[in-house]
């Protein structure tokens, strides 16, 4: 299979005015977040439009150049790691033409290819953020029509909930219901609550990047809980601090509990794991989900590995449980304002004494299950399915696992794990007959009759 670039340009915001706006402030918690690109891939089939190839592009470059008219911070670029500004810089637009059809790529369950659908490397570490945009799409066009749309979002003022509601708003704008389309206005409160610092805090930021990231080498696999198997994992999870666990809980649980018992061959002897908390919900007042920024925290829980054989999965369960409960409405409001900034300090502090222990592996886990990727309808449906990344470079986010909805009613209430590992580790994994008795590696990923184009 090959990928040719068809054409490359630039998608700016359709309103003149956007130019004139003032500097968008990031957040503190923007300012700690290193720049690395988060990917989406999400495919269509095209058969119930009309539409061919350049319509369906000019559709999506149109509806995009108006989103960005309200998303405007996703048209800039960052400076000094204070204020986006410079809107005129716009999106990267890149089109594509694959030489197979859609439902071949999909059939031959395309990890290693996905990779090639997007228009950055995914979680790979930017050591030059002024540079990065905040967004770039990839319009991929298959022999038979159908389309693959990669997207790469900047980890430095997008998360999931942002991504989200862009993604939302554009396709509403696309589709023509721009009374769906987000309008809410303060796009930037995240930075009244959680101010940036003056010079920008640069030794903090230094210290989650090496938090994040770590030359090694990785490997990613997905796998598929189907919902038997998920309700099955939640009971061997209940306990008595924890009687109803989440099906989130007890998948991290169980995949921790599996990696921690397959690098028993490595000098792994502790495990550090990162649970991602949306801060949406928790502030008072509550923060809009269209709010632009990094608005979560990680719950950070250690397991030694003379434990892990011992520790049932509903003790490893509880002591997540505590570790996000730590991360409330009150904890959340002696980090406001600019009197917040040491508490802000002591937990960065706090992650990185926790990730200092010399023979270490961090995962971290974020559920991607509730921000409805599966239902992005530009015009033509929703997507079949949609993909994350392949495999992932040298000196990338490590050991991390996300969550998603398989999006497909063969696999209904089913769950997504993309989990990268170190190599070692995970060729472990892999092979774990008692992890594949709950985890189907890399399954089918399509109804036959629906995406055959």
């Amino acid at each position: 299979m090959e990928i040719g670039i068809v054409s490359r340009e630039v998608v700016r915001p359709s309103s003149p005015n956007v130019h004139l706006l003032k500097p968008f402030k990031i957040s503190l918690l923007d300012q700690l977040t290193p720049t690395t690109f988060a990917p989406l891939v999400l495919f269509y089939p095209m058969k119930s439009t009309h539409l061919k190839g350049t319509q369906i592009s000019t559709q999506l470059k149109e509806s995009l150049s108006k989103t960005l008219e309200h998303f405007y911070p996703l048209a800039g670029r960052v400076r000094d790691n204070l204020i986006i500004n410079d809107y005129d810089e716009g999106v990267p637009y890149i089109e594509t033409r694959v030489n197979t059809h859609l439902f071949e790529f999909l059939q031959n369950r395309p990890m290693e290819l996905l990779n090639q659908c997007l228009p950055y490397p995914p979680f790979s570490y930017q050591p030059n953020p002024d540079r990065v945009p905040q967004l770039a799409v990839q319009l991929n066009t298959f022999d038979c029509g159908g389309i693959a749309l990669g997207l790469s979002f900047s980890h430095k003022i997008n998360d999931g909930a942002t991504t989200s509601a862009f993604l939302r708003s554009w396709a509403a704008n696309s589709r023509g219901a721009y009374h769906k389309a987000v309008k809410y206005k303060n796009l930037s409160e995240a930075s009244m609550i959680f101010p940036p610092q003056n010079p920008s805090p640069n030794h903090h930021l230094s210290v989650m990047e090496k938090i994040w990231f770590r030359e090694a080498k990785y490997k990613t696999r997905r796998f598929v809980f189907d919902a038997k198997d998920i309700a099955t994992l939640r009971s061997k999870c209940k306990g008595e601090r924890v009687p109803n666990p989440t099906r989130i809980e007890a998948l991290s649980a169980f995949i921790l509990k599996s990696a921690m018992l397959a690098s028993r061959s490595t000098a792994s002897s502790r495990f550090v794991l990162h649970q991602a908390v949306n801060l949406r919900r928790l502030t008072e007042p509550r923060l809009s989900p269209c709010s632009v920024g990094n608005l979560f925290l990680w719950a950070t829980a250690a397991y030694n590995m003379e434990h892990a054989a011992e520790m049932g999965l509903h003790g490893l369960v509880a002591r997540m449980r505590q570790a996000v409960g730590k991360i409330n409405s009150e904890y959340l409001k002696t980090l406001h304002g600019d009197e917040g900034f040491p508490k802000v300090c002591e937990y960065i502090k706090r992650i990185e004494e926790v990730s200092a222990h010399k023979n270490l592996e961090a995962l971290t886990f974020s559920s991607w299950v509730k921000f409805g990727f599966n239902e992005v309808d530009f015009g033509w449906g929703n997507p079949i399915w949609s993909g994350i990344f392949g495999e992932v470079g040298s000196n990338t986010f490590r050991n991390v696992t996300f969550f998603k909805e398989t999006g497909s009613a063969i696999y209904d209430n089913a769950v997504e794990a993309w989990v990268t590992l170190d190599e070692k580790i995970m060729s472990v994994l892999e092979h774990d007959p008692q992890f594949l008795a709950f985890a189907s590696p890399n399954p089918s990923i399509l109804l036959f009759d629906v995406c055959r184009c």
